[in-house]
């Protein structure tokens, strides 16, 4: 650190002296340009000498002055640009932290429930087991797939989605019935991966598979102003006398909309008239379409 410092003093007394060694040949120069030759007026005049020398004094301070402030200030900018690029890689790596957590939460469960419902269906119903498997095959190899981008699509989301459900259906059978209701020019609006599988996931577990008869998924995706809102409703049991929502699942998608988009990101949960809940994510727009899709408010 003193090496530096004293390297960096030595190379600003060089700046200066130059600077004084060369102020006389600019001088000189802009007489011959036309202006008055200070350094002749000085050898002329020796009576003037003092004058003339301050001016000249005056003048190579508020030049060097000048150049060291626009290089302390191009270095500046500098620095601010290269704490800036840290800052963003180490938001980067944070989020991906957030989603490989959440992945790691998420996966086992469902795939453990999958294993053990596959196990029980090859005695019973060969085929349907191989159907589940197929399934969930395609599930995995989309999932592997979205989590090693760093930004996916609602397209790409859903398609895991849709897995995830016919695995649920599989298992469920009558007792689930989903629906999706999706503009297709939507499909290719930039998505954060692990923002709406979630909200599925939770609606399956705490709404639908507790109720006796089970129920009714309803998944839809609008642009609405200057948001691009997802909802998934179901009519199961509702919401807990709390108010709030169940599990570490809805804890992750607040935090990652926190960290992703700030106050323009939020999850609303409210309970849905016709039973059950109805969850809703609001997500800055990045599309180029114009005009609204129609999306049912809740």
């Amino acid at each position: 650190m003193r090496h530096t410092t004293l390297k960096s003093g030595l190379r600003e007394l060089l700046a200066h002296t130059l600077l004084f060694c060369g102020i006389g040949l600019v001088l000189t120069l802009a007489g011959w340009l036309g202006a008055t030759d200070l350094l002749a007026l000085l050898l002329s005049q020796p009576g003037r000498r003092w004058p003339i020398l301050l001016l000249t004094l005056i003048l190579s301070l508020a030049i060097s002055g000048f150049l060291i402030f626009a290089h302390r200030a191009a270095a500046d900018r500098a620095n601010l640009a290269v704490m800036q690029q840290k800052a963003a890689t180490a938001r980067q790596a944070e989020i991906a932290s957030q989603l490989a957590m959440l992945q790691a939460q998420i996966e086992p469960h469902f795939l453990f429930n999958t294993l053990a419902n596959v196990q029980s269906l090859i005695d019973q119903d060969a085929a349907t087991a191989k159907q589940m498997l197929a399934h969930l095959n395609d599930y995995l190899r989309a999932t592997l797939t979205r989590t090693r981008l760093p930004q996916g699509t609602l397209g790409d989301e859903l398609t895991v989605i849709r897995h995830l459900l016919f695995i649920a259906g599989i298992r469920l059978g009558e007792r689930l019935q989903w629906q999706m209701e999706v503009d297709p020019g939507l499909l290719t609006h930039p998505l954060p991966p692990l923002l709406l599988q979630p909200l599925v996931e939770n609606a399956l577990k705490h709404g639908i598979e507790p109720a006796l008869l089970g129920g009714r998924l309803h998944i839809r995706a609008g642009h609405l102003g200057d948001e691009l809102v997802l909802t998934v409703s179901d009519n199961g049991v509702g919401m807990p006398p709390s108010g709030h929502g169940h599990g570490v699942g809805l804890a992750n998608v607040r935090q990652r909309l926190d960290s992703l988009y700030g106050a323009a990101g939020r999850l609303r949960l409210q309970p849905n008239p016709e039973g059950g809940v109805c969850a809703a994510l609001h997500l800055p727009w990045q599309g180029d379409q114009a005009g609204d899709s129609p999306i049912s408010q809740a």
